[in-house]
């Protein structure tokens, strides 16, 4: 056994054996680990190659910035875009509101590709589908009713008007296009009639102080305005009696009812129950408006209209009621399901980062099952194919000893047997696979054995 002296403090302890247990059991670590290492590249780059192919298709992360196009600074459009704006900056996401004329302004600027508007609001019937088929419905958000006030004797439907001074809206916007349908079916639309453009505040002061003899608003059923308006002495508020007949007539009118007394109890305002026809305000967004933001602007809708008002239940908003546009496919899934499973949990970014990754992953993980399967087998290859390329040279000298060979020949072989041994004996082999090794050991003296079988028969000739 080879010997060693170890110093210790200076002191010699005698001869101690070398540790060829933990020497072999190191070799044979090293190799094992490079051999599993040489296996497991090829997988490595596989799945790295995967990975770089899904980020090159996956869709960008969503923008922390969106702009909204809204309507008139005093209208409710803007009203709630401002709610909007307020829910959206908790999650990290500025919203820049764009006042604009009103619904069919909203539609123009989603129409254009050089605009960077990217949501807005609209009022049902105000815009035509057929010449937007970029843009997609997130769903109506609220009633907002055809306010009709006016001074004169009480009427009962739009052919009272006929003649008057009628404030309808400005041009491009919902409420001129709803007041102009509405008047031009009861012939009220054209001379002696007068339409003018003020809106807001404007026409209700114009009305207020006699300049006008009407007002048409299309607006929540809450707006300081409308309450103003409806509690103001001398002006009426227009209770339609074919207001069933309004909506076969325009299906994205719904019939509503002004319950007496819902503003003032105690003034009874208003004096009697009231009928009106109503169209919804909705979301509309650019078809590639990123599926997270989606989701995040109908969640914001859930929490600023969910709740009961005059004229709706709890619940009953956001809903896909409007059909001009097409439904989402993000819509479609908030509300068959709710928000998605992350974001009901984490908070939006987090939420975002989280189904990014697994989006990332989900190609990786489907080609890592059979991928790791194949990591055994080119390890086990890699450390048997050490030993069975040596089975070439053993056969060439099986084959050579059926040839016949001389008895300088056969010296010949024995020694090339020997020296394949010896090669073979140096070959750091995992202990796992030990027995191919020594299997081939014995394959080598099996050999050797014929060959000596040989010389002994030629010595005897």
């Amino acid at each position: 056994m080879v010997e060693h002296r170890y110093p210790v403090n200076g002191a010699n302890l005698g001869p101690r054996p070398l540790n060829f247990h933990r020497m072999i059991k190191k070799t044979f670590q090293r190799i094992s680990s490079r051999d599993l290492w040489m296996a497991a590249t090829p997988v490595a780059i596989v799945l790295a190659l995967a990975l770089v192919v899904t980020m090159f298709f996956i869709e960008p992360g969503p923008p922390r910035r969106i702009v909204m196009s809204t309507g008139a600074v005093d209208g409710g459009y803007h009203m709630f875009a401002q709610r909007y704006q307020e829910i959206l900056a908790r999650d990290g996401v500025t919203v820049e509101l764009r006042p604009s004329a009103g619904s069919q302004e909203n539609v123009s600027r989603l129409m254009d590709e050089k605009s960077a508007v990217e949501v807005g609001f609209f009022q049902g019937g105000s815009a035509f589908a057929a010449n937007a088929p970029d843009l997609q419905s997130l769903g109506s958000i609220y009633y907002e009713p055809l306010w009709v006030f006016y001074r004169g004797a009480p009427t009962r439907d739009f052919g009272g008007l006929k003649g008057k001074r009628l404030a309808v809206g400005p041009e491009e916007s919902g409420s001129r296009a709803l007041a102009l349908q509405l008047l031009a079916v009861n012939a009220t639309v054209m001379p002696p009639t007068v339409l003018s453009a003020e809106t807001g505040q404007e026409a209700a002061d114009m009305l207020l102080r006699g300049t006008l003899d009407g007002v048409f608003l299309v607006a929540p059923a809450d707006s300081p305005l409308v309450e103003k308006l409806v509690s103001a002495p001398g002006i009426r508020l227009l209770s339609l009696e074919r207001a069933e007949a309004y909506t076969r007539r325009f299906p994205y009118l719904t019939k509503l009812t002004l319950p007496r007394g819902v503003y003032d109890f105690i003034n009874d305002v208003p004096a009697q129950d009231v009928t009106l026809i109503s169209p919804t305000a909705n979301l509309l967004a650019r078809n590639r408006l990123h599926p997270a933001l989606a989701f995040l602007l109908m969640r914001a809708a859930t929490e600023i209209h969910g709740s009961a008002g005059l004229l709706s239940g709890t619940g009953a908003f956001p809903a896909p009621l409007n059909s001009e546009f097409p439904m989402g496919s993000e819509a479609r899934r908030y509300y068959k399901s709710g928000p998605p499973f992350l974001q009901r949990y984490l908070s939006y970014w987090v939420a975002v980062l989280v189904d990014r990754l697994w989006i990332i992953l989900l190609p990786s993980l489907a080609l890592l099952v059979p991928l790791t399967r194949v990591i055994p087998q080119v390890y086990r290859w890699r450390v048997r194919s050490r030993i069975y390329r040596w089975y070439a040279r053993l056969k060439e000298v099986e084959l050579e000893l059926d040839e016949d060979p001389s008895p300088e020949k056969l010296k010949d072989m024995l020694g090339r047997l020997d020296d394949i041994e010896r090669a073979v004996n140096r070959i750091n082999t995992p202990l796992a696979y030990s027995d191919n090794l020594y299997l081939f050991k014995q394959n080598v003296d099996l050999v050797r054995a014929r060959v000596r079988w040989r010389v002994r028969a030629e010595e005897k000739d």
